[in-house]
């Protein structure tokens, strides 16, 4: 039983923090063995036939995502509690910028050959 007088006794998600150093070290030791799971799933998945060959990548993207969550449960601590809405409203708004560089990278990327000038008009400027 939880003791009624503590803050969140007993009602804590998987990533929230507690006041007992055994609590943490246990959060932190269940991401471990998830983190390592899942890195080990990833390379079981990459090497094995378990999946169709154009497959593997979503495979892989699948268990990526999973690890990237288990990452911010269990070792950044940002769960859906009320306490951490500055945390998750941090986390998206780095989710947007890395979102908005990378596709703007890719943009821009894909139109460099179409916006660059051609190797025989190049050649012709030189003295």
């Amino acid at each position: 039983m939880s003791d009624p007088s503590l803050p969140h006794s007993g009602n804590l998600a998987p990533g929230d923090e507690s006041d007992s150093f055994l609590a943490g070290i246990t959060t932190y030791a269940i991401g471990l063995i998830l983190a390592l799971a899942l890195t080990a799933a990833a390379f079981w998945v990459a090497r094995s036939h378990l999946l169709w060959g154009p497959g593997i990548p979503v495979g892989l993207a699948v268990l990526a995502v999973a690890q990237m969550g288990v990452h911010l449960v269990f070792f950044l601590h940002i769960t859906t509690g009320p306490d951490n809405s500055n945390n998750v409203l941090a986390l998206v708004f780095g989710i947007v910028i890395v979102f908005l560089v990378v596709a703007g990278s890719l943009w821009i990327m894909a139109n460099l050959n179409h916006m660059m000038m051609p190797m025989s008009k190049l050649m012709n400027m030189q003295p």
